[in-house]
């Protein structure tokens, strides 16, 4: 970049918090300050800013030039003022100035002059030529001129700092989540504070209501509500209990808990957000190259316009060498690359950070900008449009018995066995809090079904291979239309008499309709890839209205779906779940895993999103627009200004009595850079209302 603070080399080395985990600090694209953090910075730039302007006040009062433009009488003479005000205006030169002019030499020896640059060429050039001026050299000095410039400048530079700090700092609150220390048990059951980083796999720890879980792990006593929605966007608390994975940093709500150690360090689900967050900040993008190439210009621009400003007005105006000065320093001052520098990296900054807190973690800065061209978006319909598990979709009583009742002695049985369709038909059951009867006498009939007693009944759940065995002669329309469903049939026999069917399906997403809805709403095509029969993909594809569906699609071939979806002229999105879908992820457009939990590491992905919800990827499609709105309006103000304001420095307007100073320049090359930074910061309410109304629409629906 050609933004540089104190010669700001890339500062890329690991820092490790005080609990044991390795993060980089998040610098929202900027260089790091001298080794230094954001925090170190904003300190240098206000000790300094507050020093040159104390020391200012005398400046201006011994400056008999200023006055005299004014036409009033110096307020303050005294035999050798000159050399008293050239020590003052010295300091405030070489304290003042120091950052932009180590900044001029740390550019130079990367051979990338940019706005430190310009700014030092400016200050040096008034400063020797006030010197100049008060060791005998005619003309007029402007030592007021350089104190007030370089005070602007360090005010600047204090107010972009601070708005740096608050674009990048969400990588930084991420670390903060953790607690310093945790309450480990020993093999007694006794309780002893250690700090985080020595928590080993395989420790148990107690978590006391209201603390923070220290790291990643399972519960294994206790239950109790976890807020995790600074972690992965879930804004509802989750209740967990025994056998349930808990995430480091999640707030513990009304019961204590112990959990037993999973994963610590780098291993944790907070450290790989960490790393991806700052990765993602780090990564180019094709916006930042664009800003990089205009900068580059823009100071070449400066450099340039401001010699050829002072051969003229000083060859071909009649004008004096001090006038001529003053106008080149304006131009250099006002043309600095300044706010161009900061027009794309606090955008970044900000989105990557936000969609971090919204459990929508971007891997790849090109990828996610391209999101706001996709024509299309390709659906893995098991575990991502659906729920990848059966449930119940229909009971069709086939004697005098209620649904409720045939679901209930069906769920009886099934309760003692784990086979994925018992598990549904008993899943049914708790979702309509269904009491269940006691079962005796259990027995499985291999490959056909189960049989118990319930109620004092025989009771059996067999396949329809079983019933057909048995000479069970069942002619029923509706059992019919739900075959060329292709949803699955299971038979509930009473005393070996036909009570009920009961259909399975692999259940859709009640969150993918509303996906699906947005998505189309926004005129993007939604298609779905599965491996499934074309009964069950029409089906599924009736039911959410997609516009196309790829059935009985191997693993294999899930990425020539892609191509061929590509080859319609469409620009893709491929969701999945990041195991089987990679060859898809790898060969679209954007790859989306979702559905991750606390395994963010999906190498094949672009985008990886926390949860199972499809209308997470709306989400991550009105980001990407409004981040790109806001790298345009950056971008456009950044270069924009100059077309007005660098003409105005060299003087172009003198004639009608406009002229601008190095100061006035300095004050709209400072105005323009703090327009720039809260322009991107306007992002975060902006892409949070659109991450939020999804949020919103998903907590309604």
């Amino acid at each position: 970049m050609n933004h540089a603070h104190e010669g700001h080399d890339k500062h890329g080395e690991p820092r490790t918090s005080a609990h044991g985990h390795s993060a980089k600090s998040a610098q929202a694209g900027h260089d790091a300050h001298g080794g230094h953090d954001h925090a170190a910075m904003v300190a240098d730039f206000r000790r300094r800013f507050w020093v040159s302007l104390a020391l200012t006040v005398p400046v201006l009062a011994l400056s008999h030039d200023l006055w005299a433009l004014l036409g009033l009488e110096p307020l303050v003479t005294f035999p050798g003022d000159r050399y008293v005000l050239f020590v003052g205006a010295s300091v405030v030169y070489f304290y003042g100035g120091w950052p932009f002019l180590h900044g001029l030499f740390s550019e130079l020896a990367r051979r990338m002059p940019g706005m430190m640059t310009l700014i030092a060429v400016a200050i040096t050039a008034a400063y020797v030529y006030s010197a100049a001026v008060t060791f005998g050299f005619p003309g007029m000095g402007f030592y007021w001129e350089l104190a007030t410039l370089i005070d602007i400048m360090l005010l600047g530079h204090w107010i972009e700092m601070r708005s740096v700090m608050g674009a990048s700092g969400a990588l930084e609150a991420l670390v903060r989540l953790l607690p310093a220390e945790a309450h480990r048990l020993a093999e007694d059951d006794s309780v002893e504070d250690v700090p985080v980083a020595d928590l080993h796999a395989g420790d148990r720890v107690l978590v006391k209501p209201g603390e923070r879980v220290p790291t990643d792990g399972v519960i294994v006593a206790g239950s109790t509500s976890l807020d995790e929605s600074m972690l992965t966007g879930e804004s509802r608390p989750m209740e967990k209990g025994e056998g349930a994975e808990v995430i480091g940093g999640a707030v513990n709500g009304e019961g204590a808990i112990t959990m037993e150690i999973r994963k610590t360090g780098d291993e944790t689900y907070l450290a790989q957000v960490m790393d991806m967050v700052r990765r993602a900040q780090e990564s180019r993008s094709r916006s930042q190259d664009l800003a990089n190439r205009a900068a580059v210009w823009l100071t070449a621009v400066a450099l340039g316009g401001g010699t050829l400003t002072f051969l003229a007005w000083l060859l071909f105006t009649g004008q004096g060498l001090d006038f001529a000065i003053t106008r080149a320093v304006t131009v250099m001052v006002i043309a600095c690359p300044h706010a161009l520098g900061l027009a794309v990296p606090l955008v970044v900054a900000v989105s990557t950070s936000l969609s971090a807190s919204h459990g929508l973690l971007i891997r790849d800065r090109a990828a996610f900008e391209r999101a706001r061209n996709l024509n299309a978006v390709v659906f893995d319909k098991t575990g991502t449009l659906t729920k990848g598990r059966f449930g119940v979709s229909d009971v069709v009583p086939l004697a005098d018995l209620s649904e409720e009742e045939c679901l209930r002695l069906a769920a009886a049985l099934e309760s003692q066995s784990e086979h994925p369709i018992a598990k549904g038909v008993t899943r049914a059951a708790e979702e309509r809090g269904l009491k269940l009867p006691g079962v005796s006498g259990f027995r499985n009939l291999t490959g056909r079904g189960a049989q118990a007693h319930v109620d004092g009944r025989e009771i059996k759940v067999v396949s329809p291979g079983y019933v057909r065995e048995h000479g069970h002669e069942i002619n029923d329309p509706r059992l019919e239309r739900l075959a060329e469903k292709g949803k699955t049939l299971v038979y509930l026999l009473v005393e070996n008499k036909p009570a009920a069917a009961i259909a399975l399906a692999d259940v859709v997403r009640p969150e993918s309709r509303a996906a699906i809805e947005r998505l189309k709403a926004m005129n993007i095509q939604c298609m779905m890839l599965t491996g499934d029969s074309r009964t069950v993909a029409r089906t599924v594809a009736a039911e959410l209205g997609l516009d196309d569906y790829f059935a009985e699609v191997l693993p294999e071939e899930k990425a020539e779906k892609i191509k061929e979806v590509q080859r319609r002229g469409l620009s893709v999105a491929m969701v999945g779940d990041g195991v089987n879908d990679a060859p898809a992820l790898t060969q679209s457009d954007l790859g989306i895993a979702i559905g991750a939990g606390t395994d963010v590491a999906v190498q094949s992905a672009d985008i990886v999103l926390v949860r199972s919800d499809p209308r997470d990827v709306v989400a991550v499609l009105g980001l990407s627009r409004a981040t790109y709105g806001k790298m345009v309006q950056n971008l456009l103000w950044a270069t924009g200004y100059n077309v007005i304001a660098i003409p105005l420095a060299a003087g172009v307007a003198a004639a009608w009595g406009v002229l601008l100073t190095p100061a006035v320049g300095a004050v709209l090359m400072s105005v323009s850079t703090v327009i720039v930074a809260i322009n991107a910061r306007l992002l975060g309410r902006t892409g949070r209302a659109s991450v939020d109304r999804e949020e919103a629409r998903a907590h309604t629906a």
